[in-house]
Order: C-alpha cells, then structure tokens, then sequence
C-alpha cells in the first residue's frame, strides 16, 4: 500500500524553491487534465478559511465533502459556512435537502460531478473540502456499486437498529463481513444498515463489490490533508465545541427536533446533534449538563483520530502539518502545486 506525502519542515523550502512565484501571480499553463483541488483534514483543523482562501485566490467555486452540511438548518454543529463568510464565493452541495430527504455516497458522487461541470463551464476551479473520507474516496474513484435500496429491507434493519443497538447488528456485520467492517466502526449506523442491507438483497459480501479503483480520466485530483499534532489540534476542538454551545447548538437541536430530526437516522447520529439529543431527553441538571459537554467533546476528539486513520490510507493526499508550516506558507504551496505541478 502506498503511504501518503507528509512534508516536515526540512523538506519545505527545497520544495517550494522551484516555484518562487509571487502568491496572487496567475499564470497560464494548459493542463491535460481538468484540475480540482480536494482538501481535508481532521475536524477542527482550519479547511474551510484555507478553501475560501484558495478560492478567492483562483477565481474558484467550493463544493462540500461533508454529509452533514447537505442539510438546511443544520448549521452551527456541523461549523457551516456563513453566507457571510462565502461572500461572493459560489458553494455547492451544501443546504441541498431537507431533513426528510435522504443524502448518501453516490447522491454525493453525482451532485459533484455535476457541479464540476458547471464550474468548468463558468472557467473557475473546483475546491472540494470536507472530512467525510468515505466521501472524497467515492469522488476519487467512483461510488461504491450495489443494489438500489429496498424500503422494507431497510425498515426492517433500522428496526433492529433501535432494538438491539448498533453494536449488535455491527457484530453481525463482522461474522458476515469481517474485511469490510474492519473499516467502519460501531457507531456508523448508516454504513452498518445498508452493509446488511446489500448483504441480504444479495447474499454477498460487500468486500465483494466491484469498485472502480482508477481515478476518473477526466480530473487531476490535487488532494492535500492538513492536520496539527493531537496536542494542538484536542484543545482546539474542544474550544470549538465550547463555542457551538455557546452560540446556540442546543436550541438549533430544539428547533430541528421539532422538523423531524430523529427520524433522519444519519443526522441523529451526527457528532454534537447526537449528544444533543440524549442531553434534551435528560432532566438538564449541573451534572448531566457536565457529562454531555464531555461526551460532545469526547466524541469529536473520536472522530478527528478516525479521519487520521481513514485518510492514511489514501495515498493521493499529501499531508502538510499546518500548524508547523503555517496557513500562509502551506496556501502558497497548495496554488503553485495548482498552478505548476
């Protein structure tokens, strides 16, 4: 398996010497292919100033590898963008659905390969940034392939769901599946459901399932993770959660209880909205308040070593230690690999 690039600070200028260009010099250079940058990184860490930045700098469009910024309403717990903050910086694949409606991996690959060729059309260039890793494989190299869903199979499994809880049905998955479920954890309900959704609509194992593995003809994937050391990046999103409660994540949860959040199985189980949920059934004493702002926290620390974890096996991704390189030397890098490389 190929390991991903990680720069170290010894390696940056010889790096960047062949590229000694002014940061805001555009030059022409044709390209074989049509480039898109695809930037990631654990939760927390600072992708979407870095992608307004790049954007605002190439005349370029944002697309959302998030799963959860698909959905209207869902603001301040997933850190969405502000209409303030995109300015004049045209975004997609966020605010796109409903609560009520679904979203999954192959909508995603679609919608963005669809807003690619809008974007091309308009001569900007393509920003994706997100953390959903499941996401951003599926764009590098097609959706995974599999039955179209069966609602009574479904309801059926997510009946189980929440009868016998994710652990379970993930056990069973890993009798059924052990290679595949070695990738998903317990607590990715959704993955888990339409894995023994697949299982049973075709008695096979979804580590079976024919997947393209070459990259789409017709893209130059630039694709950077940024990260910081854990002891730098575990304060600042516990800082960040802070900041979600403190301007509003319970009473966005209110409201969008009230819209029918529980019934969207994805949504409910979000990082934050997930907590919420459990904290608004509870009597709100001193100390339940205390252990949901722990377990909010805990999760999202969770989360952001699954995304290590996850995008170390994407060998595409280049990985700059933003916290040691800072965010204007790794822009510089990331529009000259644009531009040059």
């Amino acid at each position: 398996m190929n390991l991903p690039t990680i720069f170290e600070d010894k390696q940056l200028q010889s790096v960047l010497n062949p590229f000694a260009l002014p940061l805001r010099q555009k030059i022409s250079i044709p390209h074989k292919k049509k480039r898109v940058i695809v930037l990631s990184g654990p939760t927390g860490v600072g992708k979407t100033q870095m992608s307004l930045q790049i954007a605002r700098a190439l005349g370029g469009e944002v697309v959302s590898a998030d799963s959860m910024q698909v959905y209207r309403g869902m603001d301040i717990g997933t850190a969405k963008v502000t209409q303030q903050e995109r300015g004049n910086i045209r975004h997609h694949l966020i605010d796109s659905r409903d609560l009520d409606e679904t979203f999954n991996v192959v909508d995603f690959y679609h919608e963005a390969i669809q807003a690619f060729r809008e974007i091309f059309a308009r001569d900007h260039a393509p920003v994706v940034v997100g953390g959903t890793g499941f996401y951003i494989h599926a764009l590098l190299y097609g959706p995974p392939q599999g039955p179209a869903s069966k609602p009574e199979v479904r309801q059926q499994l997510e009946n189980e769901m929440g009868a016998q809880g994710s652990l379970a049905l993930y056990e069973r998955l890993k009798s059924l599946d052990p290679e595949y479920a070695a990738t998903i954890t317990f607590r990715d309900r959704h993955k888990i459901i339409r894995a023994l959704e697949i299982i049973t609509l075709t008695n096979q194992k979804v580590s079976f399932l024919e997947r393209s593995q070459k990259v789409a003809e017709e893209y130059d994937f630039r694709c950077w993770f940024l990260y910081m050391p854990k002891e730098v990046l575990y304060p600042r999103i516990e800082k960040r959660c802070d900041q979600m409660l403190k301007t509003g994540l319970l009473d966005e949860v209110k409201r969008l209880e009230g819209e029918g959040l529980r019934a969207n199985l994805s949504a409910a189980q979000a990082i934050g909205y997930r907590q919420c949920l459990e904290f608004l059934k509870q009597d709100p004493t001193e100390e339940s308040k205390s252990q949901f702002v722990a377990a909010f926290k805990t999760a999202s620390r969770r989360y952001a070593k699954r995304q290590f974890t996850w995008f170390r096996k994407e060998p595409l991704f280049r990985w700059l230690n933003i916290d040691s390189v800072g965010p204007e030397t790794a822009l510089e890098m990331i529009l000259q690999d644009y531009e040059l490389g």
